[in-house]
């Protein structure tokens, strides 16, 4: 019975890639394969063929497990033991022979060549590895003794060069196969370790042995499944695209009163032109009957409205979630055994949620006031209020909860959670394309620009290249929500807290309003903020949690050490003070 393809392929990525073995479960399923029972791999598959197999082997006792070895082993002819025994470890040193050969060809893979040029050196890890296994198999044959000592460092040398290779994919762009070939060689290094420890000497621990079989026995229940394989799949996109997002997320998080203050004047400015591209969506309203062209213009005003904000430096209001959320996930990835992480992911939350306020605040603020001093000025101006009696019923129900609101900024909510993957898609493949010496050696813009001209404007688009295009997308899937409601007749349509505010201020000033109007809109509008910030904060979080294949161990322990940070210092939720305590 061949037993090394069953050590060799089980429980590790295909080497085939993902399309392939795509089409390959698919056809699976069509026409199943024919299983040799002279090959370990097919009878694994004809005994664990069902996803729950996984479980009920985990459950049962090692104990029990190693009870029934014995009981084997009992009943075994010395003859028969002998014949398994070298059959066994005949089998097992071929597979650590070409698990050991496969991690030393990856050494010329173009891609991770690209990431890391020593990777052309002849003393690469990967190889020195391999030859490092070579003697060990050949000692082991013979059955010499053998120091193993510079075999541990060959092998913790090559974790740090995968985990190198991973770090550095964040500087010069990675991609989903990169991705999925550093997890496949982390999963192949991981199986030689393994292998490794039990042919380390002739005596073969049960429990090792055990540990291994448990591990292939589950992969070998989902050998053929597809949902396992898409969700292995969306994992590693998702680490591909939201490897950038936790170190942006550091900049949207305000720890002091400088920062704090700062995040405010940002916000500040982008309320001015939040306002002015409510305004001319108002004026979009008037000229244009066609509702799909009308979704067309408003969204192209979004994004273009958004793009300029961002090259400004100023800020919208929920816009930053996402990344925080990364920068959230990453923490948790870092120190999963650390006995104070609750408490420091509880004072990130804090942190968060106060940077959030007061970008929502200054947003709020100067969108309502602008937008009523412009409503304002055009009455006294004209005459005649900006907005008529049809289009202040019409604003006033688009921002009630009853009405769906809170709905539709939810469905926003996805929006801004798609923009910060966008976003983070194209900041990795600007890095990937190796941007900036594409733009600076462009044949068209060396003949329109000067070199200073043309190296600055290379160096802003490599550096901006994600936000930009996330800000674009993010204003085109706002604006056309509502064409696709209107077409298929389903509740769709956006609510965005800085857009729903300047409407209040148009409003305000152009209707007869009164103070508990006044407030009661203002309430409903800082609703419509929050449900932004929750969705686009949770599926951001969940994804970077997934991406990185950790996560929370328990939300409500989080949850106590929020309420102990605000029994203390319950200012700091929403203000600069109190954080020095």
């Amino acid at each position: 019975m061949r037993l090394y393809p069953l050590f060799i392929s089980s429980g590790i990525l295909a080497r085939e890639g993902f399309g392939r073995e795509m089409k390959n479960r698919l056809y699976e399923r069509i026409n199943p394969s024919f299983k040799d029972v002279n090959d370990l791999r097919d009878v694994f598959y004809l005994l664990f063929s069902d996803k729950n197999d996984a479980r009920w082997i985990n459950a049962v006792p090692l104990k029990e497990w190693c009870g029934l070895i014995r009981l084997l082993r009992r009943h075994a002819t010395d003859n028969d033991k002998q014949r398994v025994h070298q059959h066994f470890q005949a089998e097992g040193l071929f597979a650590i022979e070409m698990l050991s050969i496969w991690i030393a060809a990856e050494d010329i893979e173009p891609e991770l060549m690209r990431i890391e040029p020593t990777l052309l050196n002849a003393d690469s890890p990967f190889v020195a590895l391999h030859r490092e296994v070579v003697d060990w198999l050949q000692a082991r044959r013979a059955q010499h003794a053998f120091d193993d000592s510079h075999l541990q460092v060959m092998i913790e040398q090559c974790r740090e060069l995968i985990d190198r290779l991973q770090k550095r994919g964040t500087v010069v762009g990675t991609s989903f196969n990169v991705t999925y070939l550093l997890e496949r060689l982390e999963q192949t290094l991981e199986r030689l370790e393994k292998l490794m420890a039990i042919f380390a000497s002739n005596r073969y621990l049960p429990r090792r042995i055990l540990l291994l079989a448990g591990t292939i026995a589950g992969a070998s229940a989902e050998q053929h499944s597809i949902s396992r394989l898409w969700k292995q799949s969306n994992k590693l996109v998702a680490r591909s695209i939201t490897q950038n997002a936790g170190d942006h997320g550091e900049h949207y998080i305000t720890r002091n009163r400088k920062e704090y203050f700062a995040m405010f004047y940002s916000a500040a400015g982008g309320g001015i032109l939040i306002a002015l591209m409510a305004l001319f969506k108002i004026y979009l309203g008037t000229v244009i009957d066609d509702k799909v062209w009308k979704g067309i213009v408003e969204g192209l005003n979004y994004g273009f409205g958004f793009t300029l904000i961002f090259m400004l430096h100023f800020t919208v209001a929920t816009k930053q979630p996402a990344m925080t959320a990364a920068r959230f996930a990453d923490a948790v990835e870092r120190n999963p055994q650390d006995r104070n992480l609750n408490m420091k992911l509880a004072q990130l939350l804090v942190d968060v949620f106060r940077s959030q306020s007061v970008a929502v605040l200054g947003n709020v603020m100067v969108a309502i006031s602008l937008a009523a001093l412009i409503a304002f000025v055009v009455e006294h101006q004209t005459g005649t209020p900006l907005l008529n009696k049809a289009m202040i019923e019409y604003q006033l129900h688009s921002i009630d909860p009853l009405a769906g609101s809170l709905w539709f900024a939810a469905i926003a909510g996805v929006w801004l959670f798609c923009s910060s993957i966008i976003s983070g898609f194209f900041d990795n493949r600007s890095n990937y394309l190796n941007l900036k010496m594409r733009l600076h050696q462009h044949p068209l813009l060396k003949r329109i620009l000067t070199n200073r001209c043309r190296a600055k404007f290379a160096d802003y688009m490599h550096d901006n290249y994600g936000s930009i295009m996330g800000n674009l997308c993010f204003g085109m899937l706002l604006g056309l929500t509502g064409v696709i409601g209107y077409l298929t007749g389903l509740p769709l349509d956006i609510r965005h807290v800085a857009f729903s505010s300047a409407n209040v201020g148009y409003i305000a000033v152009s209707g007869d309003f009164g103070w508990a109007l006044l407030t009661q809109s203002i309430v409903f509008v800082l609703l419509i903020g929050l449900v932004n910030l929750i969705v686009s904060f949770a599926l951001t979080l969940w994804i970077a949690l997934r991406s990185l294949n950790t996560e929370v161990d328990n939300w409500c322990d989080i949850w106590i050490c929020v309420w102990q940070i605000l029994k203390q210092r319950p200012l700091s939720l929403f203000l600069p003070i109190q954080l020095e305590r």
